[in-house]
């Protein structure tokens, strides 16, 4: 390209592809074979989709100032696995031809396999479609409250969504006019929230202007579901609960609904009120992905993601109402693996224990206990529930070498304790 020479690339990415695109034109006059057609949304920039090397990429004209800002905004989100965009670069200095200055740009990757929400909206969805996209882009505003991103812009054209291993996942695409704070106030909360509704009901209503929206979905309606379905997230994630301490199955029971939200613990904050008889649990959100790391480090069992996780869920809740306060984590889980984990695998009967490999029959056991416990509406004793584990579950079972790629949890309980279809969902 032409003046190639006067360009200041700023990336985190050594990618030569980026000189050959033609910068010393304006962006809406690139020619079409640099130009990726791709639906986007609404946008208050120059937005056009490129090809560069193997992938496609967003170009956004704006000012220098404010590339360079949402680029660092966006980089800091991916460092805290915050789903948006991957920026690529910042390219200022921009001249044509003659020398006449042109509009920097902030080059960002296209998400593949997605689509903006204005986009899927102007298809017919079906009503529980509608719903998880709903639920989505609650979850997305949820997760960027929590980490202090005050978004300022939330709408349906800054928001792009794709299928997530059978789910829906939404990702911030412009964050322009965001800002990231130690913690958010309830007032900021409220007023991106309250932008968040009018920008979607606006949006929806001008699709169905333009005869491009379903007539059985109501803009007021999806709109004032996405605020509803934040604000039930919200509570589940950052509210307290206080229950009896013969209760103590409703701690297992929350961090389920945690996970099924797609969130993870790290740890339990649970305070004994002065009575004795109350608990107060307070989750704490982490990123996923760190708990065969974290579990291996502590008690140097090698397991599965979703093994790892559940058995660190039970091992947080045994700190929290078993050891004193003053020891910490390492000793904590010595203890948990000396007189609960290493009891439940010698508690197997010989014959059986070629069934399943001990991290999954404890796994497996857990859950055995979480909904007996839940089903009697008492804490059943770990003793009780590995005896009704061996007798109803384990011995049932082909041996776990020959069965292909066993699903984790992959059981079913008695008839007279549950209805098989109601298992499978809850597990």
């Amino acid at each position: 390209m032409t003046g190639s020479g006067s360009l200041n690339i700023t990336s985190a990415i050594v990618d030569p592809a980026l000189l050959d695109l033609p910068w010393n034109l304006p962006l809406d006059t690139w020619p079409d074979d640099s130009i990726a057609t791709l639906p986007k949304g609404i946008s208050r920039h120059l937005v056009r989709f490129a090809h560069l090397g193997g992938y496609v990429v967003a170009i956004k004209e704006t000012s220098a100032d404010i590339a360079r800002r949402e680029y660092e905004l966006l980089r800091t989100l991916q460092r805290i696995d915050v789903p948006c965009v991957e920026p690529v670069a910042v390219i200022t200095n921009r001249t044509d031809d003659d020398g006449n200055g042109l509009d920097s740009v902030l080059v960002t990757r296209h998400l593949k396999f997605s689509l903006p929400y204005r986009a899927l909206y102007s298809q017919t969805l079906r009503p529980d479609t509608a719903t998880r996209l709903v639920d989505a882009l609650a979850v997305l505003l949820v997760r960027l409250h929590i980490v202090g991103f005050f978004w300022g812009d939330v709408s349906l054209s800054n928001t792009l969504f794709r299928r997530d291993a059978g789910a829906f996942a939404a990702y911030l695409v412009d964050a322009e006019t965001g800002s990231i704070y130690e913690t958010l106030s309830d007032g900021q909360r409220e007023h991106d929230l309250e932008i968040a509704r009018v920008n979607i009901a606006g949006e929806l209503l001008d699709l169905a202007a333009g005869g491009r929206l379903d007539e059985d979905t109501d803009p007021i309606d999806v709109s004032n579901g996405i605020i509803a379905a934040y604000r039930t997230l919200w509570t589940e994630l950052t509210g307290s609960q206080s229950f009896a301490s013969t209760e103590r199955w409703r701690i297992a029971e929350r961090v389920e609904r945690l996970n099924e939200l797609g969130f993870d613990i790290e740890e339990l904050a649970i305070k004994t009120d002065d009575g004795g008889s109350q608990v107060r649990i307070q989750p704490k959100v982490v990123d996923a992905g760190h708990h065969q790391r974290r579990l291996l480090r502590l008690t140097g069992l090698d397991a599965e993601e979703n093994q790892a996780r559940r058995l660190l869920n039970d091992l947080d809740a045994y700190r929290s109402t078993h050891v004193d306060g003053e020891v910490d984590e390492e000793l904590a889980a010595h203890e948990w693996l000396a007189t609960v984990f290493e009891p439940v695998v010698r508690a197997i009967p010989r014959e059986l224990k070629g069934k399943l490999e001990p991290a999954e029959v404890f796994h497996q056991m857990l859950e055995h206990r979480w909904f007996l416990s839940q089903n009697e509406s008492r804490d059943v004793p770990l003793a009780e529930a590995v005896s009704s584990y061996i007798d109803t579950v384990l011995r049932h079972r082909r041996d776990e070498a020959t069965v292909i790629d066993p699903p984790t949890g992959a059981f079913t309980l008695p008839i007279a304790i549950v209805d098989e279809d109601d298992w499978r969902d809850r597990v």
